[in-house]
This record gives structure tokens, C-alpha cells and sequence, in this order.
């Protein structure tokens, strides 16, 4: 399930670094290439939003354990998608601009450059903002990470612990049984020499009295 979602992330990072190239280029475009442009932009956005969705109903089958991580990632393609989607309305808003002053005639030139510019100028910003966004969100998902390993590694340790414990009190008590049966035993013997001496004793009582018996006769 993880690939899949892995598939759509890579589907979508392509996809946007295409509509970001796109957008900045509407403006410098001649009117006609700048019409079919824009309508090819906004089919990509559309498809851009089904990836995300699809992105979204992946991460809801997600353990609820593992599912911060890929949240995190949803947030920040949800802000690129908005970003992305601002960047297209001003380019459009240009290209309307641009459209106006060749109906009425202006010499637009010098403000039209200076508008692009200005476009090109906030993309840039907005592309370093968006990658010191991912690299925060990278370290963020890292030190998760390794919080979780980390909290795994005590677990375990414990446990390894308590059964080294659990192996001495075996031992402690297997030892306690060996004394005791040893002791059971050397009694058992004892006893068993004790019933044969006795029983010695009783037949030569008995021979003896029955030899003084015959004597006396």
C-alpha cells in the first residue's frame, strides 16, 4: 500500500514541477500560445487534485501508528497545490492584463515586464520556500523516526532485562529443588540402612534364642 502511495507522490512531483514551468511561462507567451497554455494548465491542475485524493484515501488505510508521517507529507502537497494554484490565477490575471492593452491599443511593454518579472521573482521565492518546507518536514519525519527506534530499543532492552531476572529466580529455584530432593534422598538411604540393620538384629536375636533353646534341651 506504501508503494502505491510512493507511485502517486513521484506522479505528483512531476506533475507540478510541469505546471510551475507552465505558469511562468504563460506571460511571455505570444496570445494564441498563451490561450491554449492556460487551458492546458488547468487540465493539469485538475489532475493534480485527483492525485491528491488518492494520495489522501491511501493514507486513511495506513495503521494509525505509522499515519503521522504521511500526514505531515499531505500538508505540505495541500500548501503546494494552493501555491500553485495562486500562481495561476496571477498569471492569468497578466495574461487578462495583456489581452486589454492589445484590444485597446496600449503600449504595455515596460509594465508588462516589469509584471513578469515580479512573477518570475515570487516563483523563485516560493520554490525556495516550498523546499525549505520539505527539507523541515524531512527532519521532522526523521527525528520521528528515530524517537520511535529509540523507544523500541528501551522496550526491548526491558524485556531482555525481565527474562534475564526471570532466568535467575529459575535457577535460583531450580537449585533450592536439587538440595531439596538431594535431602530427601539421603534420608530415604538412611532410613532403608536403618530397616536392614534392624533387621539384622532381629534374626540373630531370634537365631540366638532359638541355639540357647536347643541347648537347654
Amino acid at each position: 500500500m506504501s508503494s502505491d502511495f510512493e507511485g502517486y507522490e513521484q506522479d505528483f512531483a512531476v506533475l507540478t514541477a510541469e505546471i510551475t514551468s507552465k505558469i511562468a511561462r504563460v506571460p511571455r507567451l505570444p496570445p494564441d500560445e498563451k490561450k491554449q497554455m492556460v487551458a492546458n494548465v488547468e487540465k493539469q491542475l485538475e489532475e493534480a487534485k485527483e492525485l491528491l485524493e488518492q494520495m489522501d484515501l491511501e493514507v486513511r488505510e495506513i495503521p494509525p501508528q505509522s499515519r503521522g508521517m504521511y500526514n505531515n507529507r499531505m500538508r505540505s502537497y495541500k500548501q503546494e497545490m494552493g501555491k500553485l494554484e495562486t500562481d495561476f490565477k496571477r498569471s492569468r490575471i497578466a495574461y487578462s492584463d495583456e489581452v486589454r492593452n492589445e484590444l485597446l491599443g496600449d503600449d504595455g511593454n515596460s509594465s508588462e515586464n516589469q509584471r513578469a518579472h515580479l512573477l518570475d521573482n515570487t516563483e523563485r521565492l516560493e520554490r525556495s520556500s516550498r523546499r525549505l518546507e520539505a527539507g523541515y518536514q524531512i527532519a521532522v519525519e526523521t527525528e520521528q523516526i528515530g524517537q520511535e527506534m529509540l523507544e523500541n530499543l528501551s522496550h526491548d532492552r526491558e524485556k531482555i532485562q525481565r527474562a534475564r531476572e526471570r532466568l535467575r529466580e529459575t535457577d535460583a529455584n531450580l537449585g533450592k529443588s536439587s538440595r531439596i530432593l538431594t535431602g530427601m534422598l539421603r534420608r530415604i538411604i538412611q532410613n532403608r540402612i536403618l530397616l536392614v540393620i534392624l533387621g539384622i538384629i532381629v534374626v540373630i536375636t531370634i537365631l540366638m534364642a532359638i541355639t540357647f533353646s536347643v541347648r537347654r534341651h
